[in-house]
């Protein structure tokens, strides 16, 4: 079986910049003590014909004592150090120069504090690859626990072969941040080239199970040594380079292009189209209504003055919209939560929105529980997912999996509603509610109907500027009415009817494509949405199913 990567440590080295001392004691080999560089390299060959070595490995990274490293940084600003790795580089093209083919020898220098004074640690293999001065990144690796939190772990290059990925205590070339598999484990990742997709393998054969998810474009690695069911699992994902050499165009025959952009990382980002220069964002205002009543306020983007609120329906005393609703035969789904800009809403004192999802992906509703996975955004539109991993800035498309088996979905708002909205946030698992065909209702804060879905109805979802929650106003104060439209469910679709001017509504199609602006629809003129197609309201994306 090869070694992919050679791990050795030289002791007792007087000066850990004298490549002579590194590299072979003087005298007889045969007498030596303790084998050094030249003998490592000897006693491993490359590639070998019986007992003959034929080729010999030419990238070698050399490890000293972490104050060695810096001391010569800050004498000589590294004068020594290159002056290793050139005297190494030149003694090796002599000694092994029928050994090298068309190889170039690299040397690279490196520091680590686990070294002690007079210790060298040589790493040489056939998963040990220095890149050329002028030689681009083809792909950065990176690993999370959580799939929101990634840590990276080390780049490929398109002249690089292979790449081992393991335990920081163990063997492999390059360490993985919070590796659960133990030292004996590693991920082997076999690279091709620019115009291939990278193989990922597991050492050793058969204790790993290892899935490539092209939705989510990263692998989901578990160890299958551990029959309790309580085995850890650990995310790779291998993203393109920005700077790379494009790939060849694929063969009609070859996958789909959704599933090769996956294999490299995902997507692109789409950028939200800015909001037109004729029509100037000014910062919302908590609303207050007409009678006097502040607490009911509705925090809302300024609207034009010419557009005119239409009559709200209202029940008579006694009554409510569920006295006479027929036998409930159609249902209404949150799907998704739409995440506002609160830079739009700077006056009212909102400083972040935050929601943490519990184990089974759901809104949880204990203030005191860790969650699983909790999105925070905040006045700058920043957005950031916060897991016991840490807290890192994400930006859609992407899509997380904090627990196995639910998948949560960020993606960018349509231009049409990217001055209102940052993104979509798709639920892991959607929230349905029954409506009755025949009776129209209403979608709002005051409104029962439809209770259940509004999620958001809390003030612990809304910080401050000095981190307290926001008084006694709900997060659904921005951007919802008291009554935002009224809906009636149709053989056709349902009729939605838009209640108040300031409401913005948009809808969406089956597939979460922008279709249109539902503008001046009213109750006597309403606007007819298709069955199974969406509505965003506030915070809500709505999906009303036949």
């Amino acid at each position: 079986m090869p070694i992919y990567v050679q791990h050795e440590v030289l002791g007792r080295i007087a000066d850990v910049f004298n490549a002579e001392a590194i590299w072979q004691a003087p005298g007889l080999a045969l007498f030596a003590r303790r084998p050094l560089l030249r003998d490592l390299l000897e006693r491993s060959p490359r590639e070998h014909r019986g007992r003959a070595a034929t080729r010999c490995f030419s990238h070698v990274t050399l490890v000293l004592p972490q104050e060695d490293v810096d001391d010569d940084y800050h004498l000589t600003r590294g004068a020594r150090a290159r002056d290793l790795a050139q005297t190494l580089t030149s003694l090796h093209q002599k000694d092994f120069g029928d050994l090298l083919g068309s190889d170039q020898v690299r040397y690279d220098v490196v520091g680590a504090e686990s070294l002690a004074p007079g210790e060298i640690e040589v790493r040489f293999g056939h998963a040990v690859y220095l890149p050329a001065p002028d030689e681009k990144i083809l792909y950065n690796v990176s690993v999370s626990r959580d799939s929101a939190i990634w840590h990276p772990v080390c780049p490929i290059y398109p002249n690089q072969r292979l790449a081992l990925i393991g335990d920081p205590k163990g063997q492999a070339g390059a360490s993985a941040t919070g590796w659960p598999f133990g030292p004996d484990g590693a991920i082997l990742v076999i690279n091709d080239g620019p115009d291939s997709v990278p193989v990922v393998e597991m050492r050793p054969r058969g204790d790993f199970d290892c899935r490539f998810d092209p939705r989510s474009g990263y692998y989901t690695i578990k160890s299958l040594r551990d029959t309790a069911g309580s085995s850890p699992r650990l995310l790779l994902k291998i993203a393109r380079s920005s700077a790379a050499p494009r790939a060849a165009p694929r063969p009609a025959a070859m996958p789909d292009s959704h599933s090769a952009v996956s294999a490299h990382g995902g997507a692109p980002a789409i950028a939200p189209a800015p909001a037109p220069a004729s029509a100037p964002v000014r910062p919302a205002v908590w609303q207050s209504r007409s009678d006097g009543m502040p607490l009911d306020a509705t925090a809302t983007p300024a609207i034009s003055a010419s557009t005119r609120p239409p009559t709200v329906p209202a029940n008579l005393p006694g009554e409510s919209d569920a006295t006479y609703a027929p036998l409930a035969q159609q249902r209404v789904h949150l799907v998704a939560l739409a995440l506002p800009r609160l830079s739009r809403y700077r006056e009212t004192g909102a400083q972040a929105l935050e929601l943490p999802f519990d184990q089974a992906l759901a809104l949880s509703a204990d203030a005191t529980a860790t969650p699983a996975i909790s999105f925070v955004l905040d006045a700058a539109d920043n957005l950031y997912a916060c897991t016991p991993e840490g807290r890192q800035r994400v930006t859609a498309p992407a899509t997380f999996t904090p627990v196995d088996t639910r998948t949560m979905r960020l993606l960018p708002a349509a231009p049409a509603m990217a001055d209102r909205y940052h993104a979509l946030l798709y639920l892991a698992q959607p929230v349905g509610a029954a409506v009755a065909s025949g009776a129209r209702f209403t979608f709002g804060r005051s409104s029962p109907m439809l209770a259940a879905l509004r999620v958001l109805d809390s003030p612990r979802f809304i910080r401050r500027a000095d981190g307290g929650l926001a008084g006694g106003a709900s997060a659904d104060r921005i951007g919802l009415s008291r009554n935002a439209f009224s809906f009636e469910a149709s053989d056709s679709g349902y009729k939605i009817g838009r209640l108040t001017a300031s409401q913005a509504l948009f809808h969406l199609d089956e597939r979460m494509a922008f279709v249109a602006m539902i503008g001046g629809a009213d109750g006597d003129a309403p606007y007819l949405l298709p069955h199974g197609h969406h509505l965003v309201a506030g915070h809500y994306v709505l999906r009303f199913d036949a």
